[in-house]
């Protein structure tokens, strides 16, 4: 993404990115479609005593496609997520992110595009932490705070500036990892885009 500000890391490494998983391929019933765009606003019953789990690869489709701040090459490309640094332990999702640069200052930025996505895409009874995985950034324990403190993250996105890069960065994210021609197919069999709808903060 373009910015009037020097960049961080002029000349990353990108990589390829891995073929899109058979998950985002072929969706599960209609209540296991947590990942699923169309059904980003959807709400359990309370009551319902029957959920199908999510996994790891499910979390990694949600992200993948997520557009780096600085660079118009997805959070997958540049390594940035990776299949093997997320975790789902129950109602639990833990991910470690991974900078490109130990002093890259648009970690905190990309830690909130990855908690917007998710928070808005899984279900409230989901916990999720996202993490600077350790050695990797010079400033760890702080941005580790500022990402999983929930006051600063709402203030954070009470900044409609601020709001409107990580709305940017997100505008790829329901890709995952398919090509945009794939994704366009599928909009036009009956997918929708994803929400925009306003964040599900805890009180």
């Amino acid at each position: 993404m373009s910015s009037s500000r020097p960049l961080d890391n002029v000349n990353p490494t990108i990589f390829a990115p891995t073929s899109a998983s058979s998950s985002s391929r072929r969706p599960k019933n209609a209540r296991a479609l947590l990942w699923n765009d169309a059904l980003d606003n959807y709400e359990l019953d309370s009551s319902e005593e029957e959920r199908e789990e999510i996994d790891s690869q499910e979390i990694f489709d949600l992200l993948r496609s997520i557009t780096d701040p600085e660079h118009p090459v997805s959070l997958e490309q540049l390594r940035v997520v990776n299949p093997e640094d997320i975790h789902v332990a129950g109602n639990r999702v833990l991910v470690w992110l991974t900078p490109t640069i130990p002093h890259c200052s648009m970690s905190t930025l990309i830690g909130l595009s990855l908690r917007v996505r998710l928070l808005r895409a899984l279900p409230p009874r989901f916990r999720v932490d996202i993490r600077i995985k350790p050695g990797t950034h010079q400033s760890e324990h702080a941005v580790n705070k500022q990402l999983n403190d929930k006051e600063r993250v709402q203030a954070a996105l009470e900044n409609q500036h601020l709001l409107q890069v990580v709305e940017g960065c997100l505008a790829t994210a329901s890709q995952r990892g398919m090509p945009s021609l794939e994704v366009k197919a599928e909009e036009e069999q009956g997918s929708k885009p994803a929400a925009r709808g306003t964040m599900p903060w805890v009180a």
